[in-house]
């Protein structure tokens, strides 16, 4: 608190501060690029790389699955139902449910899919657990260890948390194309042909690469963006001083970044 508001009082301050803000983006960006050339190496996946990413993908995808798309179906339903009745009463009903995919399917579940992930995998901030908080570790000590750690756990974290981002979010895009014919249409099989020709024109190729393209992004932004704040951590020790995930504010800026280009370049 005394840091923030010498830097406030002192505006000679400002300049050192924004550089070092850019550092901290260029640190990041760098960090993303080295960790997806590993990501793509084939001699990164040796057997224990393998197997560390396979338990990550099982801890942050299988296990979440089932309950995560349980509670998205429950909250997409009545959605869905507010958004049919509210089309209904205003004689818009043929709009509905254009209307539902474009805003439950196109943007609501992918975002909310990288928010869980952030939360659950990387939000759970404790920086004893990753040795950052070790007395004596000189500068050279902590950068090597943040070295070992990126070759150990980077890769497979940030493919684990990819694959969970595109996993859940796909899953219940699926779920809920289905929860909205079944609102629509109900059981009976003839509306298919009506379901799938709306479906079709929301999904235009354009519309369907930038979905796919955005959820690969949110993966790539929660898997990327607290790690490399934490190894940021590992660098400078002296900035530890809040038990709060480092980067959750710039994860949550990215995504909203991501998510407002997203909708720019589809409707602008």
């Amino acid at each position: 608190m005394r840091r923030t508001l010498n830097l406030y009082a002192n505006p000679s301050l400002w300049g050192l501060a924004l550089l070092r803000y850019l550092r901290s983006w260029w640190y990041m960006v760098h960090l993303g690029a080295v960790a997806l050339v590993m990501a793509l190496s084939p001699s990164t996946y040796n057997r224990a790389n393998r197997l560390a990413a396979a338990r990550h993908i099982y801890a942050s995808t299988w296990q979440v699955l089932p309950g995560f798309s349980l509670a998205s179906a429950l909250i997409s339903l009545v959605i869905i139902r507010i958004v049919l009745v509210t089309a209904k009463s205003y004689g818009l009903s043929h709009f509905a449910l254009e209307m539902v995919v474009r805003v439950l399917v196109l943007e609501l579940i992918p975002l909310s899919a990288a928010m869980f992930v952030a939360l659950r995998a990387s939000m759970a901030f404790d920086a004893s657990a990753l040795g950052l908080a070790r007395a004596g570790l000189s500068p050279q000590a902590a950068n090597d260890e943040a070295l070992r750690r990126l070759r150990r756990d980077m890769v497979p974290q940030l493919l684990a948390n990819s694959v969970a981002v595109t996993s859940l979010a796909m899953v219940t895009s699926t779920i809920v194309l289905v929860l909205a014919y079944l609102n629509v249409y109900g059981l009976l099989p003839w509306g298919i042909t009506d379901y799938t020709r709306t479906v079709g024109r929301v999904f235009s190729p354009t519309v369907t690469i930038g979905f796919v393209l955005k959820t690969v992004f949110f993966g790539l932004a929660v898997a990327l963006i607290p790690t490399a704040a934490i190894l940021e951590l590992q660098r400078y020790p002296r900035r530890v001083h809040s038990t709060v995930q480092p980067g959750a504010l710039r994860l949550l800026f990215v995504l909203l970044v991501i998510e407002a280009a997203s909708l720019a370049l589809k409707y602008i």
